[in-house]
């Protein structure tokens, strides 16, 4: 399978929210490509995908895992993603080496949060996405309903190129409207059967494949000419402005079907090779050499260059997953690491197939694989050619919101814990492990709660190291409410030999965007200068910036970080021998300080919103338990049987909410949470 020409790989990413049934379509996958041969299944902890064993305790997809397959001809390298929302970290590195991906929507649920989250994810990188209508054999399942949430929700023109045979228990197939077909899985059955359209259907799918042709012909010129022209479109027409439409974004072709029922899994595969790009479809990746920006073909004769986005420490070694974007290596060959600037070696290259691996010779452009051997490359680094160094844009890292302190109960165990969470945190680098300067506590930051459960049960099962954790703390900021006008400060030191003298005068006032929710990391910080007349020198000017900055780490009410203020520099003195950049930038520090201490402050805590699905007769019970949690409901509708409830809570708050949740649910409810921004936080809520 390694000759396979360009043209017939196809790189996509599995997403969706958590249990949409991600991974059981990765498994469906698998078998119908011949690849495994028995199906894998989530609740017993047999999936390909799901290998790690505090996934299969847990049920959910953690870790990103590649698997490859064939299809028809083609080679296809697959990514299941996680959809809990602490590891969204982990969707964003998978999605910048994709070229296409499968959205995956439970037929009952429709889009649901973390759906819309990882469809933005995938809109700022420009990834084609295909739809799959997950679980028809659900009661309540609706494939229109799904399909409108689409619309509403995600804003693509959904192009529906399929219709249900049955509904709920009785869904035994799908009609294919672009060839006017019945494709059926007859009593559970492993093999697809094709047949003509049911008698009861065919006056239904004639009014859907027409609906098909004049939504297509609406968005690609191609099509409404011959449309205009034939007041109907061919098959072949319908399949190439369906793939054009795909890969602009401007549609998204919806598919539907049961993948724990084994039915809609080979369409789904014959969508992926006909409207998903090849590495020859997309773009040519773009990098910087010397500040120069230089853009790289996928062509395995060009110069080779490659990205690594996952690293993952094994009894076995280090792998490092790489898209290889363009040229070729082959096992033993030099690699420069241009962030690095160091030259390592390729030891072995292997094709993944999640926990197993087989052995290459080489990789070439549009391959994803790992490689053992490399020291330095971390999630983000890139790998090029020593004679033709490129820098390619790393996917970017969230930033942490959760803390928890971590200390070895042992304390024959210290180092090893430390060398442990640095091994988590070059693993992962959403993670971030540093020593509190007040406490001498070691902190370990993250994406939320569960992100920090499974981080710290990786060290307790993969080193043996027993770890004491303390109550998880949230990243809180401080803003400027009410600031000041024209403080003075004066720095003179004078103790022998050159004296240190800066004299600075500071108006301080918070920025327009205020403090709502948005405010915080994203609110900023702006630096003006105001003085007249040359009397603080440029070069002085900087300095008091960068001092400002300093004093920005830590804030008078609680020492958390400051932000969404705006400084201004009014006026200042010099000394003819004693003033320097030192002096300048301590005077900016101390002077801000004073500065905040005098403004009214206003401490800013991470708030996220919460989607919450109970029972309609625990709706009471819920609203009052946000409420005591600080909540502001937003929005309530009863869906399928269940009521829908969306706050905005403190993420403080949540700590331990899970476990509240179904203890007052009886087990039957279940959230999710995305990060919104900041909000303002009683004052008593810095010292709690």
């Amino acid at each position: 399978m390694n000759t396979n020409p360009l043209a017939a790989v196809r790189n996509l990413g599995i997403l969706a929210h958590v249990d949409a049934g991600k991974t059981t379509v990765t498994e469906r996958i698998l078998f119908a490509t011949g690849t495994t041969h028995r199906r894998g299944e989530v609740h017993d902890g047999t999936t390909v995908t799901d290998f790690d064993s505090q996934e299969r305790d847990r049920g959910i997809t953690i870790f990103a895992a590649a698997v490859s397959c064939a299809w028809d001809g083609h080679r296809v390298n697959l990514i299941d993603t996680p959809g809990h929302v602490d590891f969204a970290d982990e969707v964003e590195r998978s999605l910048r080496v994709l070229d296409g991906a499968v959205a995956v929507f439970d037929a009952v649920a429709g889009v649901e949060p973390q759906s819309e989250s990882v469809w933005r994810q995938a809109d700022r990188h420009g990834v084609p996405r295909i739809a799959f209508v997950n679980k028809l054999d659900r009661a309540g399942a609706d494939l229109d309903t799904a399909v409108e949430s689409i619309r509403e929700r995600l804003h693509p023109a959904p192009l529906v190129v399929q219709l249900p045979i049955g509904s709920e228990d009785a869904f035994t197939g799908v009609v294919d409207l672009l060839r006017m077909r019945a494709l059926t899985w007859p009593d559970g059955g492993d093999t697809v059967h094709e047949g003509p359209v049911p008698t009861a259907l065919r006056e239904e799918a004639a009014r859907r494949r027409r609906l098909l042709e004049e939504t297509v012909a609406e968005l690609h010129p191609g099509a409404l000419e011959e449309f205009c022209a034939r007041s109907a479109l061919d098959t072949p027409t319908l399949v190439d402005a369906l793939r054009d439409l795909t890969r602009t974004g401007d549609g998204v072709v919806v598919l539907c079907g049961s993948a724990y029922r084994n039915r809609g899994i080979e369409p789904l595969l014959d969508a992926v090779v006909a409207y998903l790009p090849s590495p020859l479809d997309v773009p040519a990746v773009r990098g910087t050499h010397d500040d120069e920006v230089t853009e790289r073909a996928a062509d395995p004769q060009a110069p080779f260059a490659a990205l690594a986005f996952k690293v993952n420490a094994t009894p076995t070694g280090r792998l490092t997953y790489l898209r290889v974007y363009s040229g070729t290596i082959e096992k033993g060959a030099a690699v420069m690491d241009a962030g690095a600037r160091r030259t390592e070696r390729i030891g072995r290259i292997l094709r993944v197939q999640a926990d197993r691996h087989a052995q290459l010779e080489r990789a070439v452009a549009g391959d994803i694989v790992a490689v053992v051997g490399l020291k330095s490359a971390r999630p983000g680094s890139t790998l090029c050619a020593p004679g033709a160094p490129l820098v390619l844009e790393p996917p970017s890292a969230a930033e942490p919101v959760v803390s928890v302190a971590v200390e070895a109960r042992r304390s024959t165990d210290t180092d090893r814990l430390a060398s442990a969470l640095a091994r988590l945190a070059e693993e992962d680098p959403s993670l971030v492990v540093r020593t509190d300067p007040e406490t001498g506590q070691t902190l370990l930051s993250g994406m939320g709660e569960l992100h920090l459960e499974v981080a710290v049960e990786k060290v307790r099962r993969d080193h043996g190291i027993e770890v004491a954790v303390g109550r998880p703390r949230v990243a809180y900021r401080e803003t400027v409410a009410r600031g000041v006008s024209g403080l003075v400060y004066r720095h003179v030191k004078q103790d022998g030999g050159a004296g240190q003298f800066a004299h600075v005068v500071l108006d301080v006032e918070p920025l327009e965007a205020g403090t709502g929710i948005d405010a915080g990391a994203g609110a900023g910080f702006e630096f003006r200068s105001a003085v007249v007349g040359g009397r603080v020198p440029q070069e002085y000017v900087r300095a008091v910036e960068a001092g400002c900055r300093d004093a920005l780490a830590e804030g008078p009410i609680g020492g958390h970080p400051v932000t969404g203020l705006r400084v201004t520099l009014t006026d200042g003195a010099t000394h003819v021998k004693d003033s320097s950049d030192t002096a300048f930038r301590t005077a900016g520090r101390f002077a801000l300080r004073e500065a905040l201490r005098a403004s009214t402050m206003t401490l800013l805590e991470p708030v996220v919103e919460v989607t919450v699905t109970v029972p309609e007769d625990a709706v009471g019970t819920v609203l009052g338990d946000l409420a005591a949690r600080r909540g502001r409901v937003s929005g309530s509708v009863t869906r399928a049987g269940s009521a829908v409830v969306t706050a905005t809570v403190p993420l403080a708050e949540l700590f331990g909410y899970a476990t509240r949740l179904r203890s007052r649910t009886q087990g039957r409810g279940t959230f999710t949470a995305r990060p919104t921004g900041y909000a303002p936080a009683p004052i008593a809520t810095a010292v709690r």
